[in-house]
């Protein structure tokens, strides 16, 4: 077994918010409990599920992002230099039912891009504190690809940004500070999400990007140079990974298709230690694209789903695993769910026990596969 992050067995991030603590998030939204309370409720919720993670056998533990509502906008948003707007942005999901609509506030940069506080730092101590020695603890957070794919050109502003590329000097060196602070913190597993490195890889969102403007043929080498400016600072023994999905909103996905068109440039110069990447159905394509992981890298298969409850097989999932060691080491494989459990506030059309098992499933299954 793996003794550094990712590990054998692992898992995304968010996890299934507890009806208590969405009562809480509820009554503080209506101003009936202050915000004192509603984090005494995240406290006690966070311990709670540090310990399920604990006991499901996994060598890592976060937050389940509970303070959160959004995986991406809760930090983006306290970003200096970036603000909502009344616009609202309309993302098309799908499932195996039928379609749904996700609506949310668009973002501006109005302003210099900069670090003002630490983000997710005082969250990030409390969730350290709580786990147990032999549990590192996790931190997740949106990659800077995320602040140019909600909007594009047309949000920066001009009068700020004349030049793009200064924009994004300026983001790269935020999360370059941001990324140096957690470390000073003793974060020691950080995991930069990006669904847009898996969405250029759908015709369809490519062909989206296009319309407003953008370069969507050589869009995620932009984001793979920015990414690398944004950790090529990062202290030694602080591990980053990043996950990449298609959408993940109420057992929904908004695009589809493989690896293949950012494959090779992806996992030959993206400077992390490990990949978490969805393969929980055709949706994912094939593993062929895992030819071009160099060596020294893991790749985290997410063989496990989160948009359903129904457990899936050992024996499938160790066929799998078979399946992509015919195109790059065995000893550089793991396994996690293929996103998160709830990547927003709502959750995944699944239970909390269903949840466990999947986590459970996961840790005995790497246990049997890597010993």
């Amino acid at each position: 077994m793996r003794d550094t992050p990712p590990f054998r067995a692992d898992h995304v991030g968010s996890l299934l918010r507890p009806p208590r603590l969405l009562k809480a998030r509820e009554q503080h939204a209506l101003g009936e409990i202050t915000p004192a309370e509603l984090r005494a409720v995240e406290d006690d919720a966070i311990r709670e599920v540090v310990r399920m993670q604990r006991d499901a056998g996994l060598r890592s533990a976060t937050d389940g992002e509970f303070r959160r509502t959004s995986w991406h906008m809760d930090f983006i948003y306290r970003l200096g230099g970036i603000r909502p707007t009344d616009e609202k942005i309309q993302v098309h999901f799908r499932n195996e039912n039928g379609e749904l609509d996700f609506e949310s506030a668009a973002l501006a940069v109005d302003g210099p891009i900069r670090l003002e506080d630490t983000v997710f730092g005082d969250d990030f101590a409390f969730l350290a504190a709580q786990t147990d020695p032999g549990i590192t603890a996790k931190l997740t957070i949106p990659s800077p690809s995320m602040v140019h794919y909600r909007g594009g050109r047309a949000a920066i502003d001009p009068a700020v940004y004349a030049d793009e590329e200064q924009f994004w000097a300026d983001l790269s060196a935020a999360y370059a500070d941001q990324v140096r602070r957690v470390a000073g913190l003793g974060c020691r597993y950080l995991q930069l999400d990006d669904t847009s490195l898996a969405y250029l890889n759908d015709p369809a969102q490519r062909r989206l990007l296009t319309e407003r403007g953008d370069d969507a043929e050589h869009q995620h080498l932009r984001y793979i140079r920015q990414i690398n400016a944004a950790i090529a600072g990062r202290p030694a023994g602080l591990n980053v990974t990043t996950h990449m999905c298609r959408g993940n909103f109420r057992s929904s996905w908004a695009a589809e298709g493989g690896y293949d068109f950012v494959a090779e440039a992806l996992f030959s110069e993206l400077a992390v230690d490990g990949f978490f990447l969805e393969y929980d159905d055709e949706r994912s394509g094939d593993f062929a694209p895992l030819r071009f992981v160099p060596p020294g890298k893991v790749v985290v298969l997410g063989l496990v789903t989160t948009k359903r409850g129904a457990l899936e097989s050992k024996d499938d999932l160790k066929r799998r695993i078979d399946e992509a060691a015919r195109h790059i080491p065995l000893d550089q494989l793991a396994l996690s769910p293929q996103c998160g459990f709830s990547s927003t506030v709502e959750g995944n059309a699944l239970t909390y026990d269903e949840q466990v098992a999947k986590l459970r499933l996961i840790t005995e299954t790497a246990a049997e596969v890597w010993g």
